[in-house]
């Protein structure tokens, strides 16, 4: 023991062998946890259910950027059972696949939106998003009535859905070649939606703010909010399967 802490003490006294062994130390953990990834097909295994967003979701998950969005609401419900009960099952990695940049968050003015999709009904979205104290008094949210008098001008959905793809979000050629056509259809309930079905199945095709006559910033917004944790049946076998194997990591 005396012989172990007298060369402990040189090695803390010279710090050049000191720093080659900090190194050493470092760059061994490095390639033992790195070194793994080079040799599997993909770090997150794909659930049933996942796809990409529409282009719609996707202008309407622009806007929730641009407007800041995420520095107040996060997209991640973490392991605990406060965060579970409260805001429903804790958040699967294939959830983010697509995301590109991912919304967790680390910060909480408001509620975790990563299973807000289907909570709340496109009227109460519109309502909150319009004057947020109407329907939570003590919020402190701005107002974005803007977004419904706004017309949504994303330019060329096809270059948008291009680059995605080429970050590894699956969008086949067809769906990119027919980006404009499907965010009109989205939000046209009298537009014809097999296209928009067959890129994107399960899909939810309707007017999202209330007014039919006019594609806005606030349809694009809430169609993104409204798919938010909706695509995985966290009950279904496949993906308590996928559960399992993420625990066991």
């Amino acid at each position: 023991m005396a012989t172990f802490m007298e060369r402990h003490r040189k090695l803390e006294r010279n710090v050049t062998l000191l720093a080659v062994l900090a190194f050493a130390a470092v760059t061994v953990g490095g390639i033992v946890e790195i070194a793994p990834l080079f040799w599997i097909d993909n770090t997150i295994e794909k659930v049933e259910g996942m796809r990409p967003y529409t282009p719609l979701e996707q202008a309407g998950r622009d806007i929730f950027v641009r407007e800041g969005c995420y520095t107040c609401h996060s997209q991640m419900i973490r392991p605990f059972r406060d965060e579970v009960e409260r805001y429903g099952h804790y958040s699967l990695a294939a959830e983010s696949m697509y995301d590109h940049p991912f919304q967790w968050g680390s910060k909480r003015t408001g509620p975790d939106l990563a299973r807000v999709g289907a909570k709340y009904s496109d009227e109460w979205h519109v309502q909150h998003l319009s004057d947020p104290r109407s329907v939570v008094q003590e919020s402190i949210m701005p107002r974005y009535l803007f977004l419904k008098q706004q017309a949504l001008d994303q330019g060329d959905m096809r270059a948008a859905l291009q680059t995605l793809e080429r970050v590894g979000v699956p969008y086949s050629m067809d769906a990119i070649a027919g980006a404009n056509e499907d965010l009109k259809a989205q939000a046209d309930p009298d537009a014809d939606h097999t296209a928009l079905f067959k890129h994107y199945p399960g899909a939810a095709a309707r007017d999202f703010d209330g007014d039919p006559k006019r594609l806005s910033e606030m349809d694009a917004l809430i169609a993104y909010l409204q798919v938010l944790g909706t695509m995985v049946d966290v009950n279904a076998p496949a993906a308590q399967e996928h559960l399992a194997k993420e625990q066991g990591r």
